[in-house]
């Protein structure tokens, strides 16, 4: 009998273990069907490596993405939103909204309305359609009766006004390449009433690589040199389908080497009068009461004692193009008082070096922190290089390849897709009515097991 004890233990120390296993199945949500007008649209496959720079391709001389941009449109780079971080991103580029809009304001930030935080390593949060405002555009699709599928993508996961993506993952880095493209040729595979015509993909390998030694590192090089033997597989497993598939090669944002050096050390914070959130980059304060005195005094002493490296704003006061002010925050999630490094300092507290790569400053500050852009197929014009533009032009691009109308605000236009696609205008109007107003939304995740010579994994940041 003094065994039973010791066996209950080890009982619920295997339930422990296969409970924190991750869940590699594919979820499929029933009793969806393509209607007959959307079985005869193209398909589009949107690809994401995280923290992919705009100069990688040329820099690491990848040889496949540097022929499919020969082949269709490149960019000079893509401007992130502001914070120009993982979720955030993933985000504006599926809604078309700046993140003050949609409502991702960050990786991890605090809703004075939930008095609840949202952090992208809680599956619960991420799985809870509250978080997400805007229209990604899986939801769109789902809405007119196309199908999507999504290997992950932030905010795929949660059931955003209703809809999860028909074929979708819970993020996990346990599944490897090869197996995830078979999957994508599977679902392309489908009869054509089960078919998704949509497609998110990501990697996180990159992103890892670039934070843990820096963009300019060996490390680096062989997770750009494995995305782009990644995308040489993908493109050639699709051809074989003969189907009308375009491709968006791009990414949530670049990378940017710190100083590592000389740290911002956060300054002494009032946690009686303030809520605080925030990471690297930014800290946000959120006053526990609205006593408008007592928050100007508050920003004052830490305007007062802020250090060359980083400035203090009062929310209303943060700069206009970073479209993160009281009339942006349509969730009301933005601090009070925001403290925002500027590059290339980092706060950083623990007593050794941060790591040499980060991201999630304004990107108007260097060009690093600029992504990728390659778009590609038979939609697609060929052989035309454009300027830098803002992510949230992506979604427009997208829904007009795949023909589906919508007749809410965005932040982004049609300039850039009039531009890039070879298809004749829709016979319907994609608008930027500001009628509906502005839904619910998710975010992004990909990720296979690390083989010896790759990139450590971990949750994108």
């Amino acid at each position: 009998m003094k065994q039973l004890p010791l066996l209950i233990c080890l009982l619920f120390s295997c339930l422990s273990w296969v409970q924190a296993q991750p869940d590699t199945t594919q979820q499929v949500v029933p009793n969806r069907r393509n209607s007959p007008a959307q079985q005869q649209k193209p398909y589009v496959i949107l690809i994401s490596a995280d923290g992919f720079r705009h100069d990688y391709v040329r820099k690491y001389n990848c040889q496949n993405l540097r022929q499919l941009a020969q082949q269709g449109v490149q960019a000079k780079g893509l401007q992130p939103a502001f914070p120009s971080k993982t979720f955030p991103n993933h985000y504006s580029l599926v809604t078309g909204l700046y993140p003050a809009h949609h409502g991702l304001i960050n990786n991890k930030f605090y809703d004075p309305n939930f008095k609840a935080f949202y952090a992208n390593s809680k599956p619960q949060e991420v799985q809870d359609p509250k978080w997400y405002g805007g229209t990604p555009l899986w939801v769109l699709a789902e809405r007119q009766q196309m199908l999507s599928a999504s290997f992950y993508w932030p905010g795929s996961e949660a059931p955003i006004q209703g809809f999860l993506p028909t074929y979708h993952y819970r993020y996990s880095e346990k599944i490897a390449i090869d197996q995830r493209i078979n999957t994508v040729v599977e679902w392309l595979q489908l009869p054509a009433e089960r078919r998704p015509h949509l497609i998110t993909f990501y990697f996180p390998e990159v992103d890892h690589a670039g934070h843990t030694y820096g963009p300019d590192s060996p490390e680096t090089e062989a997770a750009v040199q494995f995305i782009d033997a990644s995308i040489g597989k993908l493109t050639q497993a699709v051809a074989a389908t003969g189907l009308p598939v375009n491709f968006v090669f791009t990414a949530d944002h670049g990378m940017a080497t710190v100083d590592q050096e000389q740290v911002l050390r956060a300054p002494p914070i009032d946690t009686a009068q303030f809520v605080v959130s925030g990471n690297d980059i930014m800290i946000e304060l959120y006053a526990k009461q609205q006593n408008r005195a007592a928050l100007k005094q508050a920003y004052k002493r830490l305007r007062k004692g802020s250090s060359p490296g980083y400035k203090v704003y009062l929310k209303q006061n943060m700069p206009k193009h970073l479209h993160y002010r009281p009339q942006d925050d349509s969730l009301r999630r933005i601090g009070d008082i925001i403290l925002l490094a500027q590059w290339p300092k980092i706060f950083h507290s623990a007593a050794s070096a941060p790591s040499p790569g980060h991201h999630g400053y304004d990107p108007s500050q260097t060009q690093d922190l600029n992504a990728a852009f390659i778009a590609w197929g038979p939609d697609v014009k060929q052989g035309l290089t454009l300027p830098v533009f803002e992510n949230v032009h992506v979604f427009p691009i997208l829904a007009q390849i795949l023909g589906l109308p919508y007749n809410f605000k965005l932040d982004g236009n049609r300039k850039i897709a009039q531009q890039i696609l070879s298809a004749e205008p829709l016979p319907y109007p994609l608008t930027n009515d500001t009628s509906a107003g502005r839904l619910p939304a998710h975010p992004l995740f990909l990720s296979f097991p690390a083989a010896p010579g790759e990139p450590p994994v971990g949750l994108p940041v």
